[in-house]
């Protein structure tokens, strides 16, 4: 029984990240339709509780690893490539939200960065579902199949299918937490995305009976019940969400689409399992020993309540409709110039690539390394790379702390120039020996 609480904790996962980290790629899309600095308040309505949201990733992964390997095993390979593009994207998707935020004001490419990369990823995780779903050729375990099969035409209508579910989300959230145009905007873009998912959704469960090479067991009582309780739960959701886009209260069309989403994934899981792999690889096949399992609800489960009171904090923390505060500029830093002693000048544009490129270099090497790409010699060069990487990135840091501590980064307090120095102050001390 083990296996059933391992499943259900990587549904529980899954679930999250598709609710909590759904309505942020949402937007991050929508954000390509707006216009100038609209799109840098869509980013810093987001930077609230992202990086939060995408950890039930991450928890679904390692639940995956070691409740499930076989399932691990067996998608890992299959589908490579989208799930590659997927977390590239991910990575230029925070860059481009962190940058934007810290920069002094509008810049355009982050934004789009952001915006395109939040398409990049929805695009990919449909391209994913849709490899899975349709079924992976295996043997013995293991995956048997090209680089390319998960490149169907279903796999290409859930990726359109997911975009969908994404910007009504996104429009959802985006009438809760703004006002004004930002809020118009949303309540008259919300019902046609709606719509749009509606008749995706439709498409996709007709069409999953031919595209999946398993088996449906509609015939049994109790998984028809579940199956249809869900569909109705989740017409019902999408009902209250088209009711509420455009009027107030504002909460009540994210709420719709939340529920919806979640009984569509119930839906699911109650028409395949406990097939986890069509077509036939089963839940008790794919499962790890009994005590990896007993190790893994425990340590997983004690990790979730501490994800799951971090996003209920960020969500208390900023509740309410969001409001951009205006930016004050910071002081300038006070540059000390070690005594009188001239201070050496920053390299320059050679230097800067040229160490760039090592590192990247390097990087590459230790990816195809791990990766297997040159046969038997990553048994040492592996253990090499890993230790040149690291020892590149400490040497790195802490040359930077010391740049940053001899220009006075980290002395924060505020220094009138025409003031004498006083006994205690470093730069006297060297001056006057």
């Amino acid at each position: 029984m083990l296996e059933y609480a391992t499943y259900a904790l990587v549904l529980l996962s899954l679930g999250m990240y598709v609710v909590l980290d759904g309505y942020d790629l949402g937007v991050g899309m929508l954000s390509l339709f707006a216009k100038g600095k609209d799109r840098r308040e869509y980013g810093e309505l987001i930077a609230t509780a992202w990086d939060a949201n995408e950890s039930w990733l991450v928890l679904a992964g390692v639940a995956l690893w070691a409740g499930l390997p076989g399932v691990y095993a067996t998608v890992l390979p299959g589908v490579y490539l989208p799930l590659i593009g997927m977390l590239l994207a991910i990575i230029l998707r925070g860059m481009g939200l962190e940058f934007q935020s810290a920069a002094a004001g509008y810049r355009r490419g982050w934004a789009l960065l952001f915006g395109a990369s939040s398409l990049a990823a929805t695009l990919c995780q449909g391209l994913v579902l849709g490899g899975v779903l349709t079924g992976l050729e295996q043997r013995d375990g293991s995956f048997s199949g090209g680089a390319f099969d998960w490149l169907t035409s279903y796999g290409v209508l859930c990726a359109l299918g997911l975009v969908a579910l994404y910007l009504v989300a996104g429009a959802a959230w985006l009438q809760d937490k703004t006002e004004g145009a930002a809020r118009e905007q949303a309540g008259r873009a919300g019902r046609p995305l709606l719509a749009a998912t509606a008749v995706a959704a439709l498409v996709l469960g007709f069409g999953l009976e031919a595209a999946d090479p398993q088996e449906f067991r509609f015939d049994e009582p109790l998984r028809a019940a579940l199956f249809w309780t869900a569909v109705a739960g989740a017409a019902a959701a999408g009902a209250v969400a088209w009711h509420g886009f455009g009027r107030r209260p504002d909460w009540r069309p994210f709420a719709g689409v939340v529920t919806a989403q979640a009984c569509g994934l119930l839906a699911l899981a109650a028409a395949t399992a406990p097939v986890v792999v069509p077509p036939g690889l089963t839940l008790h096949q794919a499962s790890s020993p009994a005590d990896s399992q007993a190790f893994l609800v425990v340590g997983v489960g004690l990790c979730m309540p501490v994800v799951l009171a971090y996003n209920a904090y960020a969500w208390w923390a900023f509740r309410g409709k969001f409001t951009q505060t205006p930016e004050e500029p910071l002081a300038p830093l006070r540059v000390r110039t070690g005594g009188g002693r001239p201070v050496r000048p920053e390299p320059g544009g050679f230097v800067v690539v040229l160490r760039r490129v090592l590192l990247t270099v390097l990087g590459v090497g230790l990816a195809a390394v791990s990766q297997d790409v040159f046969g038997g010699v990553a048994d040492w060069i592996d253990p090499v790379g890993i230790a040149l990487l690291s020892t590149a990135a400490l040497v790195a840091w802490l040359w930077g702390d010391r740049r940053d501590q001899r220009d006075g980064v980290f002395d924060l307090d505020p220094v009138d120039p025409a003031a004498p120095a006083g006994p205690g102050d470093p730069d006297a001390t060297r001056a006057g020996a």
